[in-house]
């Protein structure tokens, strides 16, 4: 029961971040770029539900996104996909207690979500138009923002992050190492 609670609540997550970042950081911008919530989001799934549930949600929130902004379909999908392996990949071989591997991990998948849906755009695009040193500038703006984020949510990131775990994956947290 508890588990199936905490997967309306990420849903109403997904809800409350679409709104947030469609509308409040519309306001709160620099030079235009808004910071992506989603993406740390769904590291978050990943490192504290696994692989499994990560790869899934961030599949199925991608595809969501890309039907409600009206995208290439599936290009968001398969890169939030990515993003949740990922996090789950990183709950086996790092801690999810230090800051700073946190924003170390906000900053790597960042850049390797904004690198893939750039490459996945300019592939569809008839144009073939690159403009690297636009993208750049976006790429550092959109790191520093989520990483700024991430820095100020982390404490609340973890608390709703373990009480997750708990009720997810049915293990208490020191179980696994003794």
């Amino acid at each position: 029961m508890k588990k199936i609670l905490v997967i309306i609540s990420i849903f109403a997550i997904f809800i409350f971040i679409y709104f947030l970042q469609s509308n409040f950081f519309s306001w709160f911008n620099i030079a235009g770029v808004k910071p992506n919530l989603f993406i740390v989001f769904i590291l978050l799934i990943g490192l504290f539900m696994g692989e499994t549930l990560g790869t899934s949600l961030g599949i199925i929130f991608g595809i969501s996104i890309d039907f409600f902004i009206g995208k290439n379909i599936g290009i968001t999908g398969v890169m939030l996909g990515l993003i949740g392996f990922l996090g789950g990949y990183f709950d086996k071989n790092f801690s999810k207690d230090s800051r700073i591997t946190i924003m170390l991990m906000t900053i790597g998948i960042t850049i390797i979500y904004e690198i893939g849906i750039y490459v996945f755009n300019n592939l569809a695009s008839t144009y073939g138009l690159i403009d690297i040193l636009n993208f750049i500038k976006i790429l550092f703006i959109e790191t520093v923002y989520n990483t700024i984020l991430v820095i100020i949510l982390y404490p609340l990131l973890l608390k709703m992050g373990y009480f997750a775990e708990n009720n997810v994956k049915r293990q208490k947290i020191l179980t696994r190492y003794f």
